[in-house]
């Protein structure tokens, strides 16, 4: 009996002090690795994170196509998901990532729910993208804390309300897509406060009404997307010879005003501003620009298309149902 005790003991202690370097080794933060599994509870413990194992190191052993650790503090920096078809919620113990500084999800259809206000914790977080999902509830206010930030997409949702202005505070922030939601409202002047470093706008197919913002004047932008919505007035400040805007995409609203004393920026080749209430006629410059995309269909446009440059790349479709446009790619003028 002695000898089988002398024989086991030396293989125990043999096993806990493997044990014990294999928890020194681990980079995991036990406090990261505790968020990230109840956020994988919270999506429902979906098959695509089946690396997933309180057992393994997060941030060598889990999925890296998912999650990655930062080399130095061995923190959790970012935070991805795509394509997951389990139903599930964004959990809370999100805001338990205090490293976090990219969190992106697109395209997992079944996630619902609102988004939680533990992001507000996220004081390194630069880049936040929850796009095609079913998230829904308002446009969060507590966006704002986030000083960090410079990419917000929520494009694709269901959200609802009002563009919060608070959104303004976001003094670094650079890119913010809010289309194809379910918002309601006004366009806050007060967005202005982020120019000039906000260069990508997209307020696309919502329901927004009321009237551009006359503070947007001397905005460029890269792309500005105000497609789809109820929004009306005047807004011929959005254009100018000086302007560096590339792409305006303003179509399917109640824009109304004279066409032809409109200037261009050199660098704008996609304008869309069909089913509009727009007026008055083409003017020669536009022979000049570099279209890649050009409608002007569905208004009250009237006399000649000028001819030349890339303003025939496109077919009737992008000039028809006017008042009286004419000559190619519609028929001659009378």
């Amino acid at each position: 009996m002695k000898l089988a005790v002398v024989s086991i003991l030396p293989f125990s202690l043999f096993f806990l002090s493997q044990l014990s370097v294999l928890s020194l080794s681990e980079r995991c933060n036990p406090k990261d690795k505790k968020a990230l599994l109840e956020i994988k509870k919270g999506l429902g413990n979906p098959y695509d994170l089946i690396t997933w194992d309180p057992k393994t190191d997060c941030c060598t052993d889990w999925a890296k196509v998912t999650l990655s650790c930062d080399d130095k503090t061995n923190r959790v920096t970012t935070l991805s998901f795509f394509n997951i078809d389990s139903v599930g919620h964004l959990s809370p113990a999100i805001g338990d990532l205090p490293y976090l500084q990219s969190l992106d999800i697109d395209n997992v259809r079944n996630l619902s729910g609102p988004i939680p206000p533990t992001i507000a914790k996220l004081s390194k977080l630069t880049f936040l993208r929850i796009s095609q999902t079913n998230i829904s509830g308002p446009v969060p206010e507590f966006l704002s804390k986030l000083k960090n930030i410079t990419y917000i997409n929520l494009s694709y949702g269901s959200l609802v309300g009002t563009i919060p202005p608070s959104l303004s505070q976001l003094t670094n922030l650079e890119f913010l897509r809010l289309d194809r939601n379910k918002l309601t409202g006004t366009i806050p002047q007060s967005l202005s406060k982020l120019a000039p470093k906000l260069t990508y706008l997209y307020l696309g197919h919502n329901q927004l009404t009321g009237i551009v913002p006359t503070s947007f004047t001397g905005w460029s932008f890269d792309t500005i997307d105000l497609s789809r919505n109820m929004l009306e007035g005047d807004i011929s400040f959005l254009f100018g010879k000086d302007k560096t805007t590339y792409e305006m995409l303003l179509d399917h609203n109640k824009f109304a005003f004279d066409f032809s004393k409109l200037t261009f920026g050199k660098g704008l080749w996609r304008l869309d501003l069909n089913h509009n209430k727009i007026y008055g006629s083409l003017p020669p410059s536009l022979t000049k620009q570099p279209w890649q995309l050009f409608n002007v269909s569905y208004n009250r446009l009237c006399g000649k298309i000028p001819q030349g440059g890339s303003m025939q790349r496109c077919d009737q479709h992008c000039y028809f149902h006017n008042k009286c446009l004419c000559d190619a790619p519609l028929p001659p003028c009378k």
